[in-house]
């Protein structure tokens, strides 16, 4: 049962998010989440203890189905992405989330969802244009490693998005910022003249939200400020998916009302 239960709580995170997407809010999602707990637990079969996948699939599996029993539609959203993923087919945006936003393998996602394999391929391939077609993230990098920040921009069209434009210091990035109003950035630490990019993506978030995903060689460093809040860090080296799956997880970064409740007084 320890074991379980140390399972069920590291998926915890996973399942929010992931319910949070689902129903449209994080309130509903997190009704959902304590439903699936409550029904994972009344389970007699402990098959899936000491296989985190088979636990995923089955709780994700729940969800779906506590969702469906709801019988009440995904809320709309201003958001880009999730305004993008509501004009799929309800199988087929489950199936991007589960792949895109929760990692998980196709084959695995294809159970979670009861589709054969291949279909799954295929309606996947199928929702990513759809999505790529429907959205272009303005993506800002800051970087002062010109070859990097050709990485990076190269990346980021790849995906379809749109790169505003590369900063090297802290005054290059607020005035791109400024100009372009970017819905996400790709941030080093250490900059040129000196600067950091700690500092950048503070004054960033004071004057408005934007999500920021830290790229740098001193990944330990917001710890050490307890600034963690600020956004997801990627050390380098780095690889190209890792960049791609970082992108994909920003853009459902909560609300700036959600962000600024769990932010730290006076920051």
């Amino acid at each position: 049962m320890e074991e379980r239960t140390r399972h069920l709580m590291a998926h915890l995170p996973y399942l929010r998010r992931y319910a949070r997407a689902l129903a449209g809010t994080s309130a509903a999602g997190d009704a959902l989440v304590t439903r699936a707990l409550e029904w994972y637990l009344d389970q007699d079969d402990e098959g899936t203890a000491s296989d985190p996948t088979a636990m995923r699939v089955a709780l994700y599996r729940r969800l779906d189905a506590l969702q469906d029993e709801e019988g009440t539609p995904t809320p709309g959203s201003s958001h880009p992405v999730e305004a993008a993923l509501g004009t799929l087919p309800e199988t087929d945006r489950r199936l991007y989330l589960l792949v895109n936003l929760e990692d998980l393998a196709v084959a695995d996602a294809a159970v979670v969802l009861d589709l054969p394999g291949a279909e799954a391929v295929e309606r996947l391939s199928r929702a990513r244009e759809t999505v790529r077609t429907r959205l272009a993230a303005v993506i800002l990098i800051v970087e002062d490693d010109a070859i990097i920040a050709f990485d990076h921009a190269e990346t980021v069209r790849a995906m379809g998005h749109i790169v505003c434009g590369t900063a090297a210091t802290m005054d290059e990035a607020l005035a791109l910022a400024a100009e372009h109003t970017p819905t996400l950035a790709l941030m080093d630490i250490r900059l040129a003249e000196g600067d950091n990019g700690i500092e950048v993506a503070r004054e960033l978030r004071r004057q408005r939200f934007l999500p920021v995903i830290f790229v740098t060689a001193f990944p330990d460093e917001l710890a050490k400020r307890g600034v963690e809040y600020l956004g997801p860090v990627i050390p380098k080296p780095f690889t190209r998916d890792q960049i791609e799956q970082a992108i994909t997880r920003a853009v459902f970064t909560p609300p700036p009302e959600e962000v600024r409740e769990m932010a730290p007084p006076g920051l």
